[in-house]
């Protein structure tokens, strides 16, 4: 903006100053709401020259010179990677949420009691079994399963028929990403696609142990398998938005985190020492780090009341440690809130402006444009135009500047 009219920055007042950095800070969120790809123009999707460019296809694209995979490859990728570019690109982002809120949906109710089947465990009993025969009373031992074990319960299998053709359609979907996208290195930079490659391992790899007889701790690893949930950013835009908020907030989180670990630090001990001055046969606090639960528990007004202190000098503490740990948390929300309010209010701007904009004329069109090249402004001995300076002073003031 400066540079059209020669000046610096740094020569801006104070009183401009705000208005300065207004300007400057719209650009920044543009330029990264450019980055995002929130929004696909519709001018880039039938831009064929664009989509080879990506592939760096672009001279054979010039050339006629594209093989059948070089047309059909980018076409694939934009199906599975963008979901808005066309029909089949919707109709396959609708599947791939369907399947996603299907396998979290059985991650979570197969851990329900009244889901699961019990295993029925064989147990030996002795019993007599009297037998009519000759040489007298036979005695024999007969298995019958007579107790089930609800501790040993495993989910219904039910579950592992859906949770497989979920990770299926996963695993078909991640490979045709990975094969037609078009940078290798870009794709495992991804977050999303190295959550999306390790959540299908684990269910495969689960999978194996279970057939072999693992045991039941190895199941902790496919809690990772709900961290495809980050896979829905690649279908809201408003989570897009959310995501990058708290990276732009970054400075203001780690703020809170500091405070928030100071605060805590300084109030388990104030508590740990409070609770030992006067005689507390029911004191809790037996050491500084126990303190700490019960500082981060008051500081985030969470108050779960396990642990209490008993002492009046204990409660004052504890009492500002709740006020400190309200006002340490307020402080930077509002930042946070500003931010995304920032960028939500240009994503929403720019999906209102108009998808065609007319382009800038020509010298050629503007000379077959009637009327705008008769009139000419005056001119000089030397060729140069004349800047007429009118005022609205009398009516015989006027000048002329060369």
């Amino acid at each position: 903006m400066f540079k059209y009219w020669g000046l610096d920055a740094n020569e801006v007042e104070p009183c401009c100053w705000m208005t300065y950095t207004q300007h400057r800070d719209t650009q920044e969120v543009l330029a990264t709401l450019d980055k995002l790809d929130i929004e696909i123009d519709e001018e880039m999707l039938n831009n064929q020259e664009e989509l080879y460019k990506r592939f760096g296809w672009e001279d054979d694209y010039h050339n006629d010179s594209l093989s059948a995979w070089q047309k059909l490859k980018p076409k694939i990728w934009r199906v599975f990677d963008e979901p808005s570019s066309s029909q089949g690109a919707k109709v396959v982002a609708v599947i791939s949420v369907f399947f996603l809120i299907a396998a979290i949906l059985v991650f979570c109710l197969k851990t329900h009691p009244g889901l699961r089947v019990a295993e029925i465990d064989d147990i030996i009993t002795n019993q007599t079994i009297r037998q009519a025969r000759s040489s007298g009373f036979v005695y024999k031992y007969r298995t019958e399963p007579i107790g089930v074990d609800k501790k040993n319960s495993k989910p219904h299998p039910g579950f592992f028929v859906v949770e497989t053709i979920c990770n299926v359609w996963f695993t078909i979907e991640m490979t045709i990403r990975f094969i037609c996208c078009p940078s290798k290195i870009k794709f495992f930079k991804a977050p999303v696609n190295v959550i999306d490659l390790v959540a299908t391992l684990t269910f495969y790899v689960d999978l194996l142990l279970t057939t072999f007889g693992a045991t039941s701790e190895l199941e902790f690893f496919s809690i990772i398998r709900i961290m495809r949930l980050f896979k829905l950013t690649q279908h809201s835009s408003g989570l897009k938005i959310l995501m990058h908020t708290f990276r732009a907030s970054a400075k203001e989180l780690m703020l809170l985190v500091f405070f928030l670990v100071l605060g805590i630090v300084v109030f388990a001990s104030l508590v740990y020492y409070a609770e030992r001055i006067e005689v507390n046969p029911d004191n809790q606090f037996q050491s500084i780090p126990l303190g700490l639960w019960w500082a981060i528990v008051t500081m985030t007004t969470i108050g779960y009341g396990d642990m209490t202190p008993h002492t009046y000098l204990g409660r004052i503490i504890g009492s500002v440690c709740a006020l400190a740990g309200v006002l340490t948390i307020a402080l930077p929300v509002p930042v946070i809130v500003s931010n995304f309010a920032m960028f939500y209010s240009h994503t929403q701007a720019r999906s209102k402006m108009p998808k065609k904009r007319r382009g800038v004329l020509s010298l050629d069109q503007v000379k077959q444009q009637p009327g705008m090249h008769q009139r000419r402004p005056p001119i000089n001995k030397e060729g140069q135009p004349l800047l007429v300076a009118k005022f609205n002073g009398p009516s015989n003031s006027h000048s002329k500047c060369p």
